[in-house]
């Protein structure tokens, strides 16, 4: 899958992540390139680390202070590189040549939350989907929250970023794929709009907000989950997770 570089020092320093899950899986992804490890002996030891990569033994004191107050490093830090950008047409390429057959894009309206995106993220990986698009601009950084909150799938699921999200649902819908909205006070359920469907990308907003006026003109039916009356939505993480489920299942 072709991907872009960026250049230069991000804004804000170059992300750390931490945890096992994290790094581990950043030092198995080809497309990461990491700067730098810290870690206790014990956790450094557990590891297969490459000999040129540069690494700093500290204790957990010295780590704590890197990492957000209470964060689980579990003895381990590493600086990365922001992860090549990847482009729109070259995950709906990927999705044409798809031998799994019909993998789900997951399309987030400005769903900002860290923990949010890692989790949907992880059930992204969890099922299969074939990437998650976001609008730059609305959409979290890489992070150590973020790939926490991920467990490792930060760094196996395509993650685009485009500028706009109109026009990227559009080069969606163009590929041959059924947009489905996900909204609380639809008329239609999930189950209902991925009968007899074909290749389908589930757009889910924010919540609170929920999806954007614009987002829901760009979508061929929105849907909702039949959930008890009791309660009135689900954390966007979890209507992922089940919408993701029924893709599968169907």
């Amino acid at each position: 899958m072709k991907r872009g570089h960026r250049t230069g020092t991000p804004k804000g320093g170059y992300p750390r992540l931490y945890g096992r899950h994290a790094v581990t899986a950043a030092l198995a992804n080809p497309d990461r390139t990491i700067r730098k490890i810290w870690g206790t002996r014990d956790a450094l030891n557990a590891l297969d680390l490459p000999p040129v990569l540069p690494i700093v033994y500290a204790d957990v004191a010295d780590l704590g202070r890197m990492v957000p107050s209470d964060a689980p490093h579990q003895g381990i830090v590493a600086e990365v590189e922001t992860l090549p950008d990847l482009w729109l047409g070259d995950l709906l390429e990927q999705g044409d040549d798809d031998e799994k057959g019909n993998r789900p894009i997951l399309v987030l309206d400005q769903v900002t939350d860290p923990h949010n995106v890692g989790a949907i993220l992880r059930s992204a990986a969890a099922f299969d989907a074939l990437g998650i698009v976001t609008q730059d601009r609305h959409a979290p950084p890489e992070s150590g929250v973020l790939a926490r909150a991920a467990s490792g799938a930060l760094e196996i699921v395509p993650w685009v970023r485009v500028v706009n999200l109109a026009r990227a649902l559009d080069e969606i819908a163009e590929a041959g794929y059924w947009r489905i909205g996900l909204d609380g006070e639809a008329d239609s359920t999930l189950g209902e709009a991925l009968s007899g469907a074909g290749k389908v990308a589930l757009v889910l907003g924010a919540e609170g907000e929920g999806l954007r006026y614009n987002s829901i003109n760009h979508c061929d039916m929105i849907a909702r989950l039949p959930i008890s009356p009791r309660m009135e939505s689900l954390n966007v993480s979890n209507a992922a997770a089940i919408a993701l489920y029924a893709c599968m299942t169907r």
